[in-house]
């Protein structure tokens, strides 16, 4: 698109996506013919604070920070598309799991062992870390109290390693970081194992600020779907263990404003890491 500025993207997943998300941003501009920049080098806090002032106009999110920002500024971050994962559990739609962590050699086998144990999430408004844990709980009329000790990571990789350091007993791990990890780090898979995975939920999405306007977001919509008619599309979407995106709207994650609703009456004291 001739005469467009720079659009400026990001993300406020997990640091291991940053690689794919530069990558996809780029093809995104290639094929708009326009100038993008990734904010890469910054806290993921500092990132989310960019998207929230419009100094990025894209973002990757999750869909409890996603939810809780638009119930308190509605339209400020418009949906755009959230990927379909490789893998025969993700059915081939736009969902994901939430995976519990255990070292291999715990004696923990499933979510009903949990009581008691040593529990790290990454932060508070994460879904895959905290709201479908919340939910679990208060489905089962449970509280915070449920686990002996909860501590705050920071981000699901730090508490990947707080149970690897036999420090924490288990945490709930989004399953494409999860996934990322055991693909970059040989010998991890012999070192952990998942007890239990929650969900499927709707997949963290791509949104757009509202300050972009309409005809520059439909065009970045469309170079995401397309993503899959051109070979750099297909390896970048094959590197990120993705088949492609899909258009997803606000109503499309009605799931995790029901799963945040009733995990509202679990609460629990943490420590930072």
């Amino acid at each position: 698109m001739s005469g467009v500025a720079p659009i400026w993207f990001t993300s406020i997943q997990a640091p291991n996506a940053d690689p794919v998300c530069v990558a996809i941003a780029e093809c995104v501009g290639a094929q708009m013919g326009t100038e993008v920049l990734f904010t890469a080098d910054l806290h993921w806090l500092e990132r989310r604070r960019l998207l929230l002032d419009g100094n990025a106009q894209i973002g990757w999110v999750c869909g409890l920070p996603y939810v809780l920002t638009v119930a308190k500024s509605p339209g400020l971050w418009l949906p755009l598309v959230a990927p379909v994962m490789t893998g025969a559990r993700y059915r081939e739609l736009p969902v994901y799991f939430s995976d519990v962590v255990v070292r291999a050699d715990s004696p923990l086998r499933d979510f009903s062992d949990l009581r008691g144990c040593r529990w790290a999430y990454n932060e508070p408004e994460s879904h895959s870390g905290t709201g479908v844990v919340r939910d679990r709980l208060a489905t089962l009329g449970e509280d915070g109290g449920y686990f002996r000790e909860i501590m705050e990571a920071g981000s699901h990789q730090a508490a990947l390693e707080l149970i690897l350091e036999a420090r924490v007993d288990a945490a709930a791990i989004d399953s494409t970081v999860l996934e990322t990890e055991l693909r970059s780090r040989p010998g991890l898979e012999g070192r952990i194992r998942v007890i239990e995975s929650l969900g499927p939920s709707p997949a963290p999405l791509w949104v757009a600020h509202r300050c972009l306007p309409e005809e520059v977001r439909s065009a970045v919509q469309f170079a995401f779907l397309n993503m899959t008619g051109n070979p750099d599309g297909q390896r970048i979407l094959s590197a990120g263990a993705m088949l492609r995106f899909v258009p997803v709207d606000d109503a499309d994650y009605d799931p995790i404003r029901r799963m945040a609703q009733r995990g509202e009456s679990v609460t629990w004291s943490r420590q930072s890491n």
